[in-house]
């Protein structure tokens, strides 16, 4: 049986480390929007550091998820004072499941406000596309899905919400 990866994309307006309202305002939002969504049916997980220790997102083990890797547009800093990026890797049953997660209940809300803490980019922000069951996604799985979205549109090689594709590859 096959499960929907998603990967997601973004680069902030500031860094991770900037303390001014609205980068904080962000960071605290992130908490319970997952503590929400990891409770939300058919969500399988999340890629997290394997230790949660403090650092970059560049220098954290992350375990079976992989290195930790971008798409080659993102031109900001890798250290803890200019990382300005938000990104997820995640695992679904079902693409219903995932967009009723995405767009429902704090994620919703968070989404409202995403320019308020997002450059605006021509790039595409989400990646979708089927693995085989106990396949682990990998941040460089992500990165290559997003960029070959970008660079070919929709395919059941890399999809998103709008354009979505069954384990089958139909349409």
């Amino acid at each position: 049986m096959s499960r929907l990866a998603l990967y997601t994309f973004g680069v902030l307006k500031a860094p991770l480390a900037d303390s001014a309202p609205l980068t904080r305002e962000l960071h605290d939002s992130g908490e319970p929007v997952y503590r929400e969504i990891s409770g939300h049916p058919g969500y399988l997980g999340h890629a997290e550091a394997a230790d949660r220790s403090q650092g970059t997102h560049f220098d954290l083990d992350w375990g079976a998820w992989g290195e930790f890797a971008v798409p080659g547009w993102y031109d900001k800093g890798r250290t803890a004072e200019t990382t300005a990026l938000a990104t997820t890797l995640s695992l679904w049953t079902d693409l219903h499941s995932a967009s009723d997660a995405v767009y429902t209940g704090l994620h919703r809300e968070a989404l409202n406000r995403r320019y308020d803490w997002f450059e605006r980019s021509a790039h595409p922000n989400h990646a979708f596309w089927w693995v085989p069951d106990g396949v682990i996604p990998t941040w460089q799985d992500g990165v290559s899905r997003l960029e070959h979205l970008r660079d070919h549109g929709s395919t059941p090689h890399a999809f998103t919400f709008r354009t979505p594709f069954t384990p089958e590859a139909a349409r």
